[in-house]
């Protein structure tokens, strides 16, 4: 049992806007690093970069949420969750200012860095303070309005992009979400959501969880699921410009309106996890996505279209499976602690070494091969989710 003061948990419909305005920092956090996708072609044309030093910078970018996820317990045990936030967030919008002068690819590595340490710091306050003011049988519907923050940002991303590029430079719209960053971290100073602390890391709870078989499994299905999602997305608009002939507008028009099915769609995972559970769900959105990231390496035309569509919308059903199992892999103590080590992890392999890997590959072969690669990794990683071990007794606590 805890001896926190901890919140207590609420029904999902008296909880939804507080639920909203974590999803809402979430997706400004998330879209100030992954802006920097859409961009890709603009800024390797302004700044000299090849595909492989594209790819890379967001392994920097992984890197440095790993480093911040980590050492988030530490920061929210001390300053609380909401502190955490607010930390979070301050930073993010300092390191997008600095993108706004950046003349090299150093720079751009540097301001990656810094956004995603503080990036993970979020991520894990999110979901623990979630999972805290929800009741347990409404896990799979709040994790699923909080999981609209990725592909949100990956809509607006592109979209964004080719709206300003029509009139300003890239740099004006990097100055501009970095104002919208701030002005949240403002109204998070006068909010009292996620007052109550987190779980610095301690040998004895570091064994525990290291010890459990589910905390390893899920590392590996997490770096499927987030290099189905933003490992391929990070080098899709780069793809279909060098390898299928399109313009730069066309692709990040197209990448940006193919999100838009994974909206819905996880309100349609959450629905498939509450009621056939967390195991199944995860086998199944992960055999799908993976069957239609394999086509997605080397169709073309029409269908390439068809896949560009598909594919996100089912690999983001992954996710509101993926965290409730998180949650219940160990005790409430625990929560943020695994959460804060799994997901950099999952990260740093899918979301920083995939797309350095796809980057390399398109020097050598071609970015297609290697997202048709990807697709068999996570068709043959599905079966992996029914060796879970989900905790059906879950203890009070935060």
């Amino acid at each position: 049992m805890s001896d926190k003061s901890c919140p207590i948990p609420e029904t999902f419909q008296s909880m939804f806007w507080s639920i909203l305005y974590l999803t809402l920092i979430f997706f400004l956090t998330f879209i100030s690093r992954f802006i920097f996708s859409p961009l890709l072609p603009t800024i390797s044309a302004d700044l000299g970069i090849s595909t492989g030093q594209a790819g890379s910078i967001f392994l920097i970018s992984s890197l440095g949420f790993m480093i911040g996820a980590v050492s988030s317990g530490f920061i929210s045990s001390r300053i609380n969750h909401r502190g955490t936030l607010i930390l979070s967030i301050f930073c993010v919008s300092i390191a997008l200012l600095v993108c706004v002068t950046m003349t090299s690819l150093a720079t751009i590595r540097l301001a990656m860095l810094v956004i995603g340490i503080a990036a993970g710091f979020n991520l894990p306050s999110i979901t623990a303070i979630i999972t805290a003011i929800v009741s347990r049988p409404d896990w799979g519907k709040a994790l699923a309005v909080q999981q609209l923050a990725p592909p949100m940002s990956l809509i607006l991303g592109p979209l964004l992009v080719v709206f300003i590029l029509h009139w300003f430079q890239w740099r004006f719209l990097m100055g501009g979400i970095a104002v919208f960053v701030f002005l949240m971290a403002i109204t998070l100073l006068i909010s009292r959501i996620g007052d109550f602390p987190g779980d610095a890391p301690k040998v004895k709870l570091a064994r525990f969880i290291l010890a459990q078989r589910s905390f390893w499994i899920l590392i590996v299905l997490f770096a499927l699921g987030i290099g189905g999602q933003l490992g391929v997305y990070t080098m899709m608009p780069l793809y279909l410009v060098t390898e299928r002939g399109m313009d730069a507008e066309t692709a990040n028009t197209l990448v940006g309106t193919a999100q838009i099915s994974a909206l819905f769609m996880t309100f349609f995972s959450g629905w498939i996890t509450d009621k056939f559970g967390e195991k199944k769900a995860i086998a199944f959105f992960l055999l799908c996505s993976g069957v239609v990231t394999l086509f997605l390496g080397f169709l073309s035309g029409a269908w390439l279209k068809v896949m560009v569509f598909l594919q996100p919308a089912l690999i983001a059903c992954y996710f509101p499976p993926g965290f409730a199992a998180l949650s219940r892999i160990v005790q409430p103590d625990y929560r943020s602690l695994a959460t804060s080590w799994v997901t950099p992890a999952a990260l740093v392999l899918g979301g920083g070494l995939l797309p350095t890997a796809l980057g390399y590959m398109g020097e050598a072969y071609s970015i297609g091969t290697g997202i048709t690669l990807a697709g068999a990794l996570i068709i043959f990683g599905f079966p992996l989710a029914f060796f879970l071990k989900l905790i059906d007794k879950m203890e009070d606590g935060c």
